[in-house]
Protein backbone atom coordinates (compact mmCIF):
# COMPACT_ATOMS: atom_id res chain seq x y z
CA UNK A 1 0.00 0.00 0.00
CA UNK A 2 1.39 3.37 -1.01
CA UNK A 3 -1.55 5.65 -0.64
CA UNK A 4 -3.23 8.19 1.55
CA UNK A 5 -5.96 5.59 2.11
CA UNK A 6 -8.22 5.61 5.11
CA UNK A 7 -7.50 2.96 7.74
CA UNK A 8 -10.70 1.14 6.74
CA UNK A 9 -9.25 0.66 3.24
CA UNK A 10 -6.10 -1.00 4.50
CA UNK A 11 -5.58 -4.71 4.85
CA UNK A 12 -5.00 -5.79 8.46
CA UNK A 13 -1.64 -7.57 8.74
CA UNK A 14 -0.14 -8.64 12.05
CA UNK A 15 3.26 -8.77 10.32
CA UNK A 16 3.38 -4.97 10.31
CA UNK A 17 3.96 -5.06 14.05
CA UNK A 18 6.88 -7.46 13.76
CA UNK A 19 10.16 -5.93 14.87
CA UNK A 20 12.05 -7.12 11.78
CA UNK A 21 9.46 -5.54 9.47
CA UNK A 22 9.56 -2.20 11.26
CA UNK A 23 13.35 -2.23 11.28
CA UNK A 24 13.56 -3.05 7.58
CA UNK A 25 11.00 -0.40 6.65
CA UNK A 26 12.87 2.18 8.70
CA UNK A 27 16.16 1.36 7.03
CA UNK A 28 14.62 1.54 3.57
CA UNK A 29 13.09 4.91 4.39
CA UNK A 30 16.43 6.12 5.71
CA UNK A 31 18.09 5.00 2.50
CA UNK A 32 15.70 7.10 0.45
CA UNK A 33 13.61 4.23 -0.90
CA UNK A 34 10.08 5.32 -1.70
CA UNK A 35 6.93 3.19 -1.45
CA UNK A 36 5.95 3.44 -5.12
CA UNK A 37 9.34 2.02 -6.11
CA UNK A 38 8.80 -0.91 -3.74
CA UNK A 39 5.38 -1.50 -5.31
CA UNK A 40 7.01 -1.76 -8.72
CA UNK A 41 9.68 -4.06 -7.32
CA UNK A 42 6.83 -6.35 -6.31
CA UNK A 43 5.72 -6.49 -9.95
CA UNK A 44 9.28 -7.33 -10.98
CA UNK A 45 9.36 -10.26 -8.55
CA UNK A 46 5.95 -11.39 -9.84
CA UNK A 47 7.31 -11.28 -13.39
CA UNK A 48 10.35 -13.30 -12.30
CA UNK A 49 8.04 -15.84 -10.68
CA UNK A 50 5.94 -16.15 -13.84
CA UNK A 51 9.07 -16.60 -15.96
CA UNK A 52 10.37 -19.30 -13.60
CA UNK A 53 7.02 -21.09 -13.75
CA UNK A 54 6.99 -20.99 -17.53
CA UNK A 55 10.62 -22.09 -17.83
CA UNK A 56 10.00 -25.06 -15.57
CA UNK A 57 7.43 -26.55 -17.93
CA UNK A 58 9.82 -28.03 -20.46
CA UNK A 59 12.96 -28.48 -18.37
CA UNK A 60 14.69 -31.55 -16.96
CA UNK A 61 13.64 -32.72 -13.52
CA UNK A 62 16.48 -31.03 -11.67
CA UNK A 63 16.17 -27.74 -13.55
CA UNK A 64 12.40 -27.88 -13.25
CA UNK A 65 12.59 -28.31 -9.48
CA UNK A 66 15.04 -25.40 -9.22
CA UNK A 67 12.75 -23.18 -11.30
CA UNK A 68 9.80 -24.02 -9.06
CA UNK A 69 11.79 -23.21 -5.93
CA UNK A 70 12.75 -19.89 -7.52
CA UNK A 71 9.11 -19.21 -8.45
CA UNK A 72 7.97 -19.85 -4.88
CA UNK A 73 10.72 -17.61 -3.50
CA UNK A 74 9.73 -14.79 -5.84
CA UNK A 75 6.11 -15.09 -4.71
CA UNK A 76 7.22 -14.48 -1.14
CA UNK A 77 9.45 -11.59 -2.20
CA UNK A 78 6.47 -10.06 -3.97
CA UNK A 79 4.48 -10.30 -0.73
CA UNK A 80 7.38 -8.74 1.18
CA UNK A 81 7.26 -5.78 -1.20
CA UNK A 82 3.50 -5.54 -0.64
CA UNK A 83 4.14 -5.36 3.10
CA UNK A 84 6.95 -2.84 2.95
CA UNK A 85 5.39 -0.40 0.48
CA UNK A 86 2.46 0.08 2.85
CA UNK A 87 4.70 0.49 5.85
CA UNK A 88 6.81 3.07 4.04
CA UNK A 89 3.68 4.95 2.98
CA UNK A 90 1.80 4.92 6.26
CA UNK A 91 4.12 4.14 9.18
CA UNK A 92 7.00 6.13 7.68
CA UNK A 93 4.79 8.92 6.34
CA UNK A 94 5.91 8.70 2.72
CA UNK A 95 2.50 8.77 1.06
CA UNK A 96 2.30 10.14 -2.48
CA UNK A 97 -0.55 11.70 -4.51
CA UNK A 98 -0.35 8.76 -6.93
CA UNK A 99 -0.28 6.26 -4.09
CA UNK A 100 -3.77 4.88 -4.70
CA UNK A 101 -2.75 3.84 -8.20
CA UNK A 102 0.51 2.25 -7.06
CA UNK A 103 -1.37 0.57 -4.22
CA UNK A 104 -3.81 -1.39 -6.37
CA UNK A 105 -2.78 -1.59 -10.02
CA UNK A 106 0.61 -3.32 -9.54
CA UNK A 107 -1.07 -5.91 -7.32
CA UNK A 108 -3.53 -6.80 -10.05
CA UNK A 109 -0.74 -7.15 -12.61
CA UNK A 110 1.28 -9.28 -10.20
CA UNK A 111 -1.66 -11.58 -9.45
CA UNK A 112 -2.31 -12.26 -13.13
CA UNK A 113 1.34 -12.90 -13.96
CA UNK A 114 1.87 -15.30 -11.07
CA UNK A 115 -1.37 -17.27 -11.31
CA UNK A 116 -1.44 -17.50 -15.10
CA UNK A 117 2.26 -18.35 -15.16
CA UNK A 118 1.78 -21.12 -12.62
CA UNK A 119 -0.59 -22.91 -14.98
CA UNK A 120 2.18 -23.32 -17.55
CA UNK A 121 4.43 -25.03 -15.01
CA UNK A 122 2.29 -28.17 -15.38
CA UNK A 123 1.81 -28.22 -19.16
CA UNK A 124 1.72 -32.01 -19.12
CA UNK A 125 -1.79 -31.54 -17.76
CA UNK A 126 -3.88 -29.81 -20.48
CA UNK A 127 -6.23 -28.25 -17.93
CA UNK A 128 -3.43 -26.59 -15.94
CA UNK A 129 -3.01 -23.44 -18.10
CA UNK A 130 -6.79 -23.00 -18.14
CA UNK A 131 -6.87 -23.28 -14.35
CA UNK A 132 -4.10 -20.69 -14.12
CA UNK A 133 -5.96 -18.15 -16.21
CA UNK A 134 -9.27 -18.91 -14.49
CA UNK A 135 -7.65 -18.39 -11.08
CA UNK A 136 -6.18 -15.09 -12.31
CA UNK A 137 -9.62 -13.88 -13.47
CA UNK A 138 -11.18 -14.94 -10.16
CA UNK A 139 -8.46 -13.07 -8.26
CA UNK A 140 -9.24 -9.93 -10.25
CA UNK A 141 -12.91 -10.39 -9.43
CA UNK A 142 -12.25 -10.45 -5.68
CA UNK A 143 -10.27 -7.22 -5.95
CA UNK A 144 -12.92 -5.60 -8.16
CA UNK A 145 -15.68 -6.35 -5.67
CA UNK A 146 -13.59 -4.92 -2.82
CA UNK A 147 -12.81 -1.70 -4.68
CA UNK A 148 -16.42 -1.46 -5.88
CA UNK A 149 -17.53 -1.24 -2.27
CA UNK A 150 -15.07 1.57 -1.67
CA UNK A 151 -16.24 3.45 -4.77
CA UNK A 152 -19.78 3.41 -3.33
CA UNK A 153 -18.57 4.99 -0.10
CA UNK A 154 -18.74 1.69 1.78
CA UNK A 155 -16.01 -0.28 3.50
CA UNK A 156 -13.47 -2.18 1.46
CA UNK A 157 -13.68 -5.76 2.67
CA UNK A 158 -10.49 -7.82 2.66
CA UNK A 159 -12.16 -11.00 3.92
CA UNK A 160 -11.36 -14.43 2.48
CA UNK A 161 -11.34 -17.38 2.30
CA UNK A 162 -9.02 -16.53 -0.60
CA UNK A 163 -7.74 -12.98 -0.17
CA UNK A 164 -4.37 -12.10 -1.68
CA UNK A 165 -2.22 -13.47 1.13
CA UNK A 166 -4.25 -16.69 1.16
CA UNK A 167 -3.90 -17.13 -2.61
CA UNK A 168 -0.17 -16.66 -2.47
CA UNK A 169 0.16 -19.01 0.52
CA UNK A 170 -1.73 -21.77 -1.27
CA UNK A 171 0.31 -21.34 -4.43
CA UNK A 172 3.61 -21.20 -2.53
CA UNK A 173 2.78 -24.45 -0.75
CA UNK A 174 1.61 -26.08 -3.98
CA UNK A 175 4.73 -24.95 -5.82
CA UNK A 176 7.02 -26.20 -3.05
CA UNK A 177 5.29 -29.58 -3.08
CA UNK A 178 5.53 -29.68 -6.87
CA UNK A 179 9.29 -29.04 -6.69
CA UNK A 180 9.66 -32.22 -4.65
CA UNK A 181 7.12 -34.03 -6.80
CA UNK A 182 8.93 -33.47 -10.08
CA UNK A 183 12.12 -34.98 -8.68
CA UNK A 184 10.34 -38.22 -7.83
CA UNK A 185 7.39 -38.54 -10.21
CA UNK A 186 8.28 -36.09 -12.96
CA UNK A 187 4.92 -34.32 -12.67
CA UNK A 188 3.75 -31.16 -10.93
CA UNK A 189 0.18 -32.07 -10.02
CA UNK A 190 0.33 -30.05 -6.82
CA UNK A 191 0.25 -26.82 -8.81
CA UNK A 192 -3.05 -27.46 -10.67
CA UNK A 193 -4.50 -28.68 -7.38
CA UNK A 194 -3.48 -25.43 -5.72
CA UNK A 195 -4.86 -23.38 -8.60
CA UNK A 196 -8.18 -25.21 -8.33
CA UNK A 197 -8.34 -24.37 -4.62
CA UNK A 198 -7.55 -20.72 -5.41
CA UNK A 199 -10.22 -20.61 -8.13
CA UNK A 200 -12.98 -22.00 -5.95
CA UNK A 201 -11.89 -19.99 -2.92
CA UNK A 202 -11.70 -16.76 -4.91
CA UNK A 203 -15.23 -17.20 -6.23
CA UNK A 204 -16.44 -17.77 -2.66
CA UNK A 205 -14.50 -14.69 -1.55
CA UNK A 206 -16.14 -12.55 -4.23
CA UNK A 207 -19.56 -13.83 -3.16
CA UNK A 208 -18.87 -13.09 0.52
CA UNK A 209 -17.61 -9.59 -0.24
CA UNK A 210 -20.60 -8.89 -2.47
CA UNK A 211 -22.99 -9.97 0.27
CA UNK A 212 -21.26 -7.61 2.72
CA UNK A 213 -21.56 -4.73 0.26
CA UNK A 214 -25.22 -5.43 -0.39
CA UNK A 215 -25.94 -5.61 3.35
CA UNK A 216 -24.17 -2.32 4.03
CA UNK A 217 -25.86 -0.61 1.07
CA UNK A 218 -29.25 -1.83 2.29
CA UNK A 219 -28.59 -0.54 5.80
CA UNK A 220 -28.00 3.03 4.65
Amino acid sequence: MTSLARPAARRILATRNARWARTLAGRLAGAGVRPNAVSMAGVAFACASAMAFYASGGASREVRAACLVAAAACIQLRLLCNLLDGMLAVECGLQTPAGEIFNDLPDRIADVMILAGAGYAAREMPAAPVLGWAAAVAALLTAYVRVLGGSLGLRQHFIGPMAKQHRMFVLTVGTSLAAAEVLTAGTARAIPAGLAVILVGSVLTAVRRTRRILAEAGAR
